[in-house]
């Protein structure tokens, strides 16, 4: 496996936990927005491996 493969594979690691802090915090507000948050900075960190070189 290459550095990129494995970097790509850690991301969605992270996409899917992300996820699944966001569905354990349903119902508390401040849980909800930092889990959303950190949802989003993992999908900004993806973007380089979808872009054209």
């Amino acid at each position: 496996m290459t550095d990129n493969q494995i970097n790509f594979i850690g991301w969605i690691l992270f996409v899917i936990s992300a996820l699944g802090f966001v569905m354990a915090s349903i119902g508390s507000f401040w849980s909800m927005f930092g889990s959303i948050f950190f949802l989003i900075a993992c999908l900004v960190f993806l973007i380089p491996f979808f872009r054209k070189k």
